[in-house]
């Protein structure tokens, strides 16, 4: 079985297919089935990304990107605050 790596855009174009065809009277397994998606993938895509218009989506992910970034400036700049800690300690 082949694994599908769907952009952002693709996968509201894909819940804004399946919110319509819900209204249309549709149950999930049918509507998952006609987008050649799983259940859950549905559900974690509708959890996820429910509701988002594709340039919230981009703004998410560049928020992610930026928040990572400075997790690891924190986490580099309290490793250099623990070595200068040590390098003092010894001097006395």
């Amino acid at each position: 079985m082949k694994k599908n790596r769907h952009t952002t855009d693709q996968i509201i174009e894909k819940l804004r297919q399946a919110d319509v065809a819900l209204g249309k009277g549709q149950k999930v397994p049918e509507v998952c089935k006609s987008l050649e998606i799983t259940e859950q993938t549905y559900y974690r895509w509708h959890q996820k990304y429910g509701g988002m218009a594709p340039a919230m989506a981009k703004e998410l992910k560049a928020l992610q990107q930026e928040n990572a970034r400075l997790k690891k400036l924190v986490a580099n700049q309290a490793l250099d605050m623990e070595l200068l800690k040590e390098a003092a300690k010894g001097n006395w």
